[in-house]
């Protein structure tokens, strides 16, 4: 029997592991982040020795600054790095702060970024050879780029074209929360130590000490009892928290109780001699929580939300409609009621007086609102205004009133109007209305058309309704000017305000409802 050995030169034979075969090769890893108005973006690049490019990019759903976003896309560039078993790195980021603490070269002190700081120090322990390199921006732009596009990016998955995934992470590496420990010492006893025995609280930094030092200044000690230098050098005996709770309450609602506000509490506190360094907080505090000082606040007469306005994009297509009335004391012809009806866009009035108003005659829709404050419309309501104040300085006598109604209705029609800067009859005929006295004392304007044949005044009058399209342009321009100007002038005022389901509030005590206490009934209940 022959056997045939292929490899007989060969001593051994053992398997070896492919990667462990493989040179390791340097990749190359570029990192970016970016926190501005738009969002929270960050973006890195892994580049192989072949130079293909792998882009990472993410969008961060909690507020952080520019370092903190530079060091989570740090992060997110090496643990790609490591799902993909890279072994040897080279990292570039056109962050300095962020490069030369992970070289080691510059000392991290700011506290949300010192935990950054550590787990990047695991992660880099994953490597076998890594090193840190600062480069330029305009050197970077590829990762400045895809931060860009997480910032940018609002493409849903909802759409028809498969938009491009970015990950979204909800939850920061810092969370920017105190906690509170409670020692039972005051809050000046770290002064009071220093007064005594010239020393600083233990582990305290050279920052710490600089501040004990320079509060230590406006603060005067006799024996036990610390005093605050004000600026008129009076002494203001420092308190501590059970004590400044004492003396806040009885200033605001003591024996001589006031219900001052929080401002105003806290300079009688400091009136009566007595100073904390939370001292105007923890007054504002008590003020808001106090029930008296809610229940009998003033009224709220700042608007809570936005002027939302009306615009008809032509004339004659949007009317308003209301009714001024009841009417005392009554027409000659036993009339009540006026109902005026106005255009948006022309402000042209039309007016009728009646007897009575009724639902089912006119069409007028019934909107349900509270009872003191019903809902209205403010074009309506300041022609009703201008409309009542034009009859009561027209009106000799109060019962002839409706007589007045035409006359009325001619010098609304012919005052020219700050919305459109135009008079409603120029916008509805083309031409202004001739007043009678410029009939009986002709005026120039006037002068020129009487000279005129009735042909060629015909044709002026023609020509004038030609170019009213471009008259009423203009008066349309000037509208949407005007409301630009109104509710830029509300919007300073208004106070927004939002309840939600399940808050407890205060409801306003109407003028109409009836109280036992009268006179000293409260604002609120």
């Amino acid at each position: 029997m022959e056997f045939e050995f292929p490899n007989e030169d060969l001593m051994s034979v053992c398997q070896t592991n492919e990667e462990e075969s493989e040179e390791k090769e340097n990749w190359k890893m570029f990192f970016d982040g970016a926190s501005n108005a738009l969002g929270h973006g960050i973006g890195a690049v892994l580049v192989s020795p072949e130079e293909d490019h792998y882009p990472v990019i993410a969008k961060l759903n909690f507020y952080c600054t520019n370092n903190v976003a530079e060091y989570e896309a740090c992060i997110m560039g090496l643990q790609a790095a490591i799902e993909r078993k890279i072994h040897i790195l080279e990292v570039y980021g056109d962050s300095a702060l962020v490069i030369y603490q992970l070289r080691g070269e510059w000392e991290t002190r700011d506290s949300k970024l010192i935990r950054y700081h550590k787990y990047v120090s695991k992660l880099i322990e994953s490597f076998d050879k890594i090193c840190f390199t600062h480069l330029p921006r305009k050197e970077n732009q590829m990762a400045d780029a895809l931060t860009t596009l997480a910032i940018m990016f609002k493409v849903g998955t909802d759409v028809k074209i498969q938009p491009i995934m970015i990950n979204l992470r909800e939850c920061p590496a810092h969370y920017s929360s105190v906690e509170e420990e409670v020692d039972g010492k005051s809050w000046y006893h770290d002064i009071v130590h220093y007064f005594k025995f010239q020393q600083y609280p233990k582990q305290s930094s050279e920052n710490d000490k600089k501040t004990i030092r320079r509060l230590a200044m406006n603060f005067f000690l006799d024996g036990d009892i610390l005093y605050k230098r004000s600026r008129d050098l009076v002494l203001l005996r420092c308190v501590d928290s059970a004590e400044a709770w004492r003396i806040v309450e009885e200033v605001h609602k003591g024996i001589c109780e006031a219900h001052a506000s929080g401002h105003m509490l806290a300079r009688h506190v400091m009136r009566a001699g007595y100073y904390w360094l939370t001292l105007e907080t923890d007054c504002i505090d008590l003020a808001r929580k106090c029930h008296k000082c809610q229940i009998y606040a003033d009224r709220i007469h700042t608007p809570a939300n936005s002027l939302h306005v009306l615009t008809s994009p032509w004339s004659f297509l949007m009317w308003g409609m209301d009714v001024i009335g009841l009417i005392t004391p009554k027409g000659s012809n036993r009339h009540r009621f006026i109902l005026v009806a106005i255009d948006y866009f022309t402000k042209w009035v039309k007016v009728a007086s009646y007897a009575n108003v009724t639902q089912k005659v006119f069409k007028i829709k019934h909107h349900n609102s509270v009872p003191y404050r019903p809902k209205m419309n403010g074009v309506v309501e300041a022609t009703n205004k201008n409309i009542k104040m034009i009859i009561e300085k027209m009106t000799d006598v109060y019962k002839d009133w409706h007589e007045k109604l035409p006359f009325v209705l001619h010098v609304y029609r012919t005052i020219i109007r700050t919305s459109t800067r135009a008079t409603p009859f120029s916008l509805v005929y083309g031409m202004e209305a001739v007043l009678p006295i410029e009939v009986e004392i002709p005026a120039l304007s006037v002068l020129k058309e009487v000279q005129l044949e009735e042909a060629k005044w015909v044709n002026t009058c023609y020509e004038q309704l030609n170019l009213i399209e471009e008259k009423r342009l203009t008066a349309f321009c000037h509208g949407q000017l005007y409301q630009k100007r109104m509710i830029r002038a509300h919007g300073k005022r208004v106070h927004h305000r939002q309840f939600q389901e399940g808050e407890l509030v205060l409801k306003r005590i109407l003028p109409n409802q009836q109280d036992p206490r009268g006179k000293w009934k409260p604002n609120w209940e």
